[in-house]
C-alpha cells in the first residue's frame, strides 16, 4: 500500500496498487485464479512522481507550500478516521440493533429472553456481518434516474437504504440463530465471554430460541417482496445445516480431504455473509457482473475469516477468544492448520484416525502442528482469499462519487482487518 494513507484517493480502491484480473482455472472450474495486470504504476513509481510535483510546488512558493502540507495532513487525517470500516456506519448499526432488539420480542417471556440473549446491549459483538452489508450497499450505490423532483429521488434512495438494511438484520437473525444451535450441537458453554445459552437456560430452549429466530428472518424476508432475494438466504439457511451435518458425519478420508473442509467451511460460514452481499446488489437493481462480484467478495471474505478462526483455536485463549481455545481439536473438528500438517507428516494421519478422546493424541498432534508450516499455510491461505475479496472490490465499475469510492476502499480494510485480528 502506498504509504502516505491520504495519497489513496488518488485510486479506486486502497489496493489500486496492484490491479488484478480474474481468469478461470479451467472450463469446468468455479474458482477464480488471479493474475498480475501490466498496466498499473507502481507504489514506487507513483511515490516519486507525487514528490517530485511537492518539490516543484515548494520551489514555486515556500508559503503555499506550508499551507499545502497543513491542508494536506488535515485531509490524510479525515481519510485515516474514515476508513475505520464500523465507525462509517456506526449511527445505523445502532438503529439496526435496536430494530433487532424490537423484532425477537415474543409473547412468552422465557422465549424472549432467550431470543434477545445475544442482541442484548454489551454482548451484541461487533456486528461484522451488518457493517459489510451496510458497507456494500454504499459501495454498489447507483445513480438515480431523474425525476420530477429531487423529493422523490431521496424517497427512492430511503426506501432502498431500508430494504437494504432489512437484509442486515435478516443475516444477524441466521447467524445469530446458527451460533444458538452450534453451540448446543457443540456442548459449549461460553459465548462472547458470557455464557452460552443453552449453558444459562438449557439445550432445549436454546433450539426453541434458535428456530424463534430464524422464523422472524423468514417473515422479515417475505416482506421485502423480491422472490431471488428470498431464495438465495432460503438457500443460506439450506447450506448451514448442509455443513453442519458435514461435520457431523465425516467418514476418515473427508476428515482429513482440504477440499471437504473448504466445502464445508462455506456451507457453515461463508454462504451467509456472501449471499447476502448478492441479495443488497440484487436489491440495488445491478448486473448480474456487479452481483456476481458482490458474491465474490463476501465468499472469499468469510472464508478468511473463518480461516483465521481456525488459526486462533490454537494460538488464542479463552480471554481473547470468549471461548475455551483448542475447542475443535477437543471436539475432533480437524481444521486447516492439522490438515496442512498432515501433509509434511503424514504419521499425524495416524493420530487423526484414533480421535481426540484421548488427551495424548492431542498432545500428539499439537506437537506434530508445532514443528511443521501448518499455521503459517492456513495464513496464507487466508490472506490468498482476501486478495480475492479486495480484487472483488477493485474490479466493481468505476464510480466517482465520494461515499462510494470510502466505502470500498473500508471493504478492502475490512479484508486486512480479517486476517491480522488477534479475537
Amino acid at each position: 500500500m502506498i504509504s502516505v494513507r491520504g495519497l489513496t484517493l488518488l485510486s479506486r480502491s486502497g489496493y489500486a496498487r496492484c490491479r488484478w484480473v480474474y481468469s478461470s482455472l479451467s472450463s469446468n472450474s468455479s474458482t477464480p485464479l488471479l493474475e498480475h495486470s501490466t498496466h498499473f504504476c507502481s507504489p514506487v513509481q507513483s511515490s516519486k512522481e507525487v514528490l517530485g510535483c511537492r518539490v516543484y510546488y515548494s520551489w514555486v512558493s515556500n508559503v503555499l507550500n506550508t499551507v499545502g502540507q497543513q491542508a494536506q495532513f488535515q485531509s490524510s487525517s479525515i481519510v485515516e478516521e474514515q476508513l475505520d470500516p464500523f465507525s462509517l456506519v456506526a449511527d445505523e448499526l445502532s438503529l439496526l440493533a435496536n430494530r433487532l432488539r424490537s423484532m425477537v420480542v415474543a409473547e412468552v417471556p422465557k422465549l424472549a429472553s432467550a431470543a434477545e440473549y445475544f442482541f442484548k446491549m454489551g454482548v451484541e459483538g461487533k456486528r461484522f456481518r451488518p457493517t459489510v452489508l451496510l458497507l456494500m450497499a454504499t459501495a454498489l450505490n447507483v445513480p438515480m434516474p431523474r425525476q420530477p423532483s429531487v423529493a422523490a429521488v431521496d424517497s427512492l434512495s430511503m426506501e432502498l437504504r431500508t430494504r437494504q438494511q432489512c437484509i442486515a438484520e435478516i443475516t444477524e437473525m441466521i447467524h445469530v440463530a446458527s451460533l444458538l444451535h452450534d453451540d448446543v450441537l457443540d456442548d459449549a458453554d461460553t459465548r462472547r465471554g458470557i455464557g452460552s445459552l443453552n449453558f444459562v437456560m438449557g439445550n432445549k430452549l436454546a433450539v426453541l430460541a434458535g428456530d424463534f429466530l430464524l422464523s422472524r428472518a423468514c417473515v422479515a424476508l417475505a416482506s421485502l417482496k423480491n422472490t431471488e432475494v428470498v431464495s438465495l438466504l432460503a438457500k443460506v439457511v439450506e447450506h448451514l445445516v448442509t455443513g453442519e451435518t458435514m461435520q457431523m458425519t465425516t467418514t476418515s478420508g473427508q476428515r482429513c480431504s482440504m477440499e471437504y473442509y473448504m466445502q464445508k467451511t462455506y456451507y457453515k460460514t461463508a454462504s451467509l455473509i456472501s449471499n447476502s452481499c448478492k441479495a443488497v446488489a440484487l436489491l440495488a437493481g445491478q448486473t448480474t457482473e456487479v452481483s456476481i462480484l458482490a458474491y465474490e467478495y463476501g465468499k472469499n471474505l468469510g472464508l478468511a475469516f473463518q480461516l483465521i478462526d481456525d488459526v486462533l483455536d490454537f494460538t488464542g485463549t479463552s480471554t481473547t477468544l470468549g471461548k475455551g481455545s483448542l475447542s475443535d481439536i477437543r471436539h475432533g473438528i480437524i481444521t486447516a492448520p492439522i490438515l496442512f500438517a498432515m501433509e509434511e507428516f503424514p504419521e499425524l494421519r495416524t493420530v487423526v484416525d484414533q480421535g481426540f478422546d484421548d488427551s495424548s493424541n492431542v498432545d500428539s498432534a499439537l506437537d506434530y502442528l508445532a514443528k511443521s508450516r501448518g499455521i503459517q499455510r492456513t495464513r496464507e491461505l487466508a490472506a490468498k482469499h482476501a486478495s480475492l475479496a479486495s480484487a472483488a472490490i477493485d474490479s466493481l465499475p468505476e464510480n466517482d462519487d465520494e461515499d462510494v469510492q470510502i466505502s470500498r476502499r473500508a471493504l478492502v480494510e475490512l479484508t486486512q482487518r480479517v486476517i491480522t485480528r488477534t479475537k
